[in-house]
């Protein structure tokens, strides 16, 4: 029977999508240690209270997968006291001003031609196997960093989905949890209390309406055809997980020991 661990996830007012990675098993029968690995959405909306939980889960490292972009849009991170805050910004699946601009001020129209038939979930994948395929170097000093010393971590983009939900899926595979597992522990971001707030221009009911929220909703959703196109990146790049990590990240296997040794149980 699998052993029920009491949920610890805080309903914190201005975080979105917080979690502890802790406990998602690993192919040889070990587990993700409780503690050491959060994700979320940004922390630029935390209230004094949100501040106050994060400070007291002991954080090393917070790691900003947001662009610059990102930050004006939402503003920075709210400071936390002997927290290391690390910017790292990966490419946001729908990056460009422009891009955004439609998607909070575009007529209907105008989504449609830049959404609709299939162009919305397209345009994530692409950006998944991009994402793989050329942020190596940032998932690399990611890694070592967290073999190092950086942990406790938290890791989030601006919805905690994308960039964060890669970066936790990479870590997940360098310590050999189930594939499983870290697709269930990705797909959570589905979850109504979780998901970024849209955010459109204008109050007409127009702005939300049900074609309009079909045609954003590729952009937001935490789908599994995303992250297994990421997976199948690496299987088509470098031949497997062990020859992505090794060659494509540099994480030797005395590094990836230190790793399993620092998250796992």
């Amino acid at each position: 029977m699998t052993q029920q661990i009491p949920s610890t996830e805080p309903e914190l007012a201005g975080v979105r999508n917080f979690r502890d990675v802790g406990g998602l098993p690993t192919v040889d029968g070990r587990r993700v240690r409780h503690g050491v690995l959060f994700r979320s959405g940004h922390l630029a909306h935390a209230t004094a209270e949100d501040a106050a939980f994060l400070s007291s889960l002991g954080l090393h490292t917070v790691f900003d997968f947001r662009n610059a972009a990102d930050q004006k849009l939402e503003g920075p991170d709210v400071e936390l006291p002997g927290v290391r805050n690390v910017n790292l910004p990966l490419s946001d699946p729908a990056d460009g001003a422009e891009f955004w601009k439609l998607v909070r001020d575009g007529d209907i129209e105008q989504l449609r031609a830049l959404l609709a038939d299939g162009r919305a979930a397209d345009r994530m994948i692409a950006s998944y196997r991009s994402i793989i395929r050329q942020r190596t170097a940032e998932h690399a000093r990611v890694l070592h960093a967290l073999a190092d010393d950086s942990v406790p971590a938290l890791m989030h983009c601006a919805a905690g989905k994308d960039r964060a939900g890669l970066s936790v899926a990479v870590t997940l595979l360098a310590l050999d949890v189930e594939r499983d597992a870290i697709l269930a522990d990705y797909l959570e971001s589905n979850a109504k209390h979780r998901r970024y707030r849209v955010k459109r221009s204008g109050t007409a009911g127009s702005a939300y309406s049900p074609e309009v929220m079909e045609l954003l909703s590729p952009l937001f959703d935490a789908r599994a055809e995303y992250l297994t196109a990421a997976f199948e990146t690496i299987e088509e790049t470098w031949g497997g997980v062990d020859a992505y990590l090794e060659q494509g990240l540099g994480l030797t296997p005395r590094t990836r020991d230190r790793l399993r040794e620092r998250l796992l149980d």
